[in-house]
């Protein structure tokens, strides 16, 4: 047995078909009749209005969305075994052109309200430090746990007091709504999250993402993520292929299909 990541598996069928039917001519970039369908479609999902974007990977999307919530100067709170602190290369400060990450402790790659409230305390509002401008939680953690929808609702409201962004990397997110057995917008905008990088290709993709935007400046946040779309170099010609590949997961349940049989999997391996 071969206990390789996630990235190893192969396309899920569905996902290939769905690839394969979007093969014919359509508009460039993301004007075709896949990718205009993403905002109707997460909206759908999170029972909100959503602007989405696919984007080409996970990287890509956790930086370019704390691109959009935090500026040069700030600082991003985020556990210390973070994706975003120790495998991006230093991504979200490149895309933000040096905002600053702040690694914190807590078991089970987990934030806690009070740990984030601590840190918050323990920086000077003088111009000689750096100030907190956003959260950024993974759900499901790199080590496995999940953050439950009180548990997202709690980080939201310090977040909110406090007048921070509040990202969440989802690389694993179907698994987290999969066992938690939650609507999606639980652990998500009703919990306060401002952007949520939605993982595809973890999850039976074959390439891309998704960035979603929540709230009051969704629009503004996903127009200006787009232009970061383009200027890193991610903006596909053909991103009808990679739409095609998020509406078939996210438009009959394929998503949660597929992350519930990978969390039984893991239980079985879990009890022998």
């Amino acid at each position: 047995m071969h206990f390789y990541s996630d990235n190893a598996t192969p396309v899920c069928p569905e996902v290939m078909a769905a690839i394969a039917a979007a093969d014919h001519a359509d508009h460039g970039y993301d004007g075709d009749a896949w990718s205009v369908r993403l905002d109707g479609a997460f909206s759908a999902l999170f029972e909100t209005e959503v602007k989405a974007l696919w984007i080409a990977t996970g990287t890509a999307a956790n930086s370019i969305a704390l691109a959009c919530l935090c500026p040069p100067y700030g600082g991003v709170l985020a556990h210390e075994e973070a994706h975003i602190v120790v495998d991006e290369c230093g991504a979200p400060g490149f895309f933000t052109h040096g905002a600053t990450l702040m690694p914190m402790a807590g078991d089970g790659a987990k934030l806690t309200p009070d740990a984030v409230r601590a840190r918050l305390r323990a920086i000077r509002p003088d111009v000689h430090q750096v100030p907190a401008r956003a959260i950024s939680i993974t759900n499901a953690t790199e080590y496995g746990l999940v953050y439950t929808p009180d548990d997202v609702a709690a980080l939201g409201a310090v977040a909110k007091a406090h007048g921070l962004g509040f990202h969440m990397d989802g690389a694993r997110f179907a698994n987290a709504v999969a066992h938690l057995e939650c609507a999606p917008a639980d652990i998500s905008w009703r919990a306060g999250v401002d952007a949520l990088s939605f993982g595809c290709v973890k999850n039976g993709g074959l390439v891309g993402e998704a960035l979603l935007f929540f709230g009051p400046q969704a629009e503004t946040r996903a127009a200006e993520a787009a232009r970061w779309r383009k200027r890193s170099g991610h903006l596909f010609s053909k991103g009808r292929y990679l739409a095609a590949q998020l509406l078939a997961q996210i438009e009959d349940g394929l998503w949660l299909r597929n992350a519930r049989a990978a969390n039984a999997a893991a239980q079985a391996l879990a009890v022998g």
